[in-house]
């Protein structure tokens, strides 16, 4: 199966966490959302282990699909946010974007932010 990175997966796919890299399947494309690349990249930098995870992270780049946002996503957005508005259930900004992604790619998201299991039709993989 196919799966979209939260900023946390890639996180803990920096660290080498064992359980992270037990429930990715390894023979499937991973999807990284330019929101949590920007989270990731916006945290490196002032890393004590900067220059090294910028060149992991060039890596991790070439050997994932970059999902970017587009129209679609927007439209997906949109109503991803009127659902979580109406229902009191809001998460973060950029989380909404990640979310709204996998919905328009029909992905289920790596996380362990238990406020994806609010949006409906997402299933969350956690470790």
């Amino acid at each position: 199966m196919e799966m979209m990175l939260d900023t946390n997966a890639l996180s803990a796919w920096a660290d080498a966490d064992a359980a992270l890299l037990r429930v990715l399947p390894k023979d499937r494309l991973w999807h990284l959302p330019v929101v949590a690349l920007g989270e990731f990249l916006f945290g490196i930098r002032r890393s004590r282990e900067r220059t090294q995870l910028e060149r992991w992270i060039e890596a991790v780049k070439a050997s994932c699909a970059i999902a970017e946002v587009d129209g679609d996503t927007a439209d997906h957005y949109a109503t991803l946010r009127e659902e979580l508005r109406a229902a009191a259930t809001p998460i973060p900004e950029n989380d909404l974007w990640i979310a709204a992604l996998c919905r328009q790619h029909h992905l289920p998201v790596a996380s362990r932010d238990a406020h994806f299991d609010h949006v409906r039709g997402l299933k969350r993989v956690t470790w």
